[in-house]
């Protein structure tokens, strides 16, 4: 195949894929406004600038690689993961750790051992604790408010009617109250999961099923990462006393669950190519997730899940060539 050829199937690919995210990203934009849509400007022009100085350095042509998609996709995966309103200096810092330790520090496209977009958003969370685990709450900040938040340089604590815990944080550090009372006392509780990502953990599951019908993705990986979270989830679960760690459902529809499971899990280059090894990796994500969200110090997990287990990426197509040799 033709350089051109694998340009123009890679830019298709791109599009697919951001057109299965819009669902998702409609849902949060209606849920938090100006800030989801200044991180999803601000780490589209930071991935579009840095992918830029990048090529530039490497003497590399910078429009062909500019137009295939790929920094565009990582910005907005990174922008839907990253909570709304954080200063403006935090996703241009994740979107530049993205994209040149996560990128083009290993050679540019096809060549990453780590997921860009996650790599991004754990240097963010290391850097920027307070601002990382400042999540909004149910109102909605006006434009001349959203502003202030964001291009403010002001760092001190949010008001409380503002921002609040995850219900994640608040299973996490719940000691008293019982499963029922925490859902009718927390206001980030919904139905099931958390208030209002219960709708973006859908929205993302639609956009998921496209990928899965257009054959963008394999069913493997997003299969072990569900299938591994709700065993694990299930297997723990203690009903709704005080000491539960939560269902399988709130887990499932909590969080970036079906987000990391059908756009972070399966990115194709820092993952496994094998369908053993896929199915493998993606239960080993889901099983990490549950861990740090149950017991860690962190608000989700899933960034941190899927860079551990990509470090795992050349012991697990080893094993699937062995297992494939013995099966012939």
């Amino acid at each position: 195949m033709q350089p051109a050829d694998l340009s123009e199937r890679l830019r298709g690919t791109m599009l697919l894929v951001l057109l299965a995210c819009l669902p998702g990203v409609l849902v949060l934009l209606w849920q938090h406004g100006w800030g989801m849509l200044f991180n999803l400007l601000l780490c589209a022009g930071a991935a579009l600038a840095f992918e830029a100085i990048a090529l530039k350095l490497q003497q590399r042509p910078v429009l062909p690689s500019l137009n295939d998609g790929s920094a565009l996709v990582s910005a907005t995966l990174l922008a839907v993961a990253l909570p709304a309103y954080p200063p403006w200096w935090v996703p241009v810092t994740a979107t530049a750790s993205a994209m040149l330790l996560g990128k083009h520090l290993y050679g540019g496209v096809g060549k990453n051992p780590f997921n860009p977009a996650m790599l991004g958003y754990a240097v963010a969370l290391l850097t920027f604790p307070q601002h990382m685990t400042q999540w909004p709450g149910t109102q909605l900040l006006d434009l001349g408010t959203s502003l202030q938040h964001v291009f403010g340089l002001s760092i001190g604590e949010q008001p409380d009617a503002w921002a609040q815990a995850t219900i994640l944080d608040g299973l996490r550090h719940n000691r008293s109250l019982t499963m029922d009372e925490l859902f009718a006392s927390h206001p980030g509780f919904g139905h099931f999961g958390g208030k209002g990502s219960e709708w973006v953990n859908l929205a993302f599951l639609a956009g998921g099923l496209l990928l899965l019908q257009r054959k963008v993705i394999s069913w493997h990986t997003p299969v072990g990462l569900l299938a591994s979270l709700f065993v694990i989830s299930l297997l723990c679960w203690n009903g709704s006393g005080s000491d539960s760690n939560g269902s399988p459902l709130l887990h499932l529809l909590s969080g970036s669950t079906m987000l990391a499971a059908f756009f972070i899990a399966t990115e194709p280059v820092s993952g496994p190519r094998s369908p053993w090894g896929r199915l493998l990796f993606g239960a080993g994500v889901g099983l990490l997730i549950y861990l740090i969200r149950t017991w860690g110090n962190y608000p989700d997990g899933g960034a941190f899940a899927v860079l551990l287990m990509n470090l795992g990426v050349p012991a697990l197509e080893r094993w699937a060539e062995r297992r494939q040799a013995v099966s012939t």
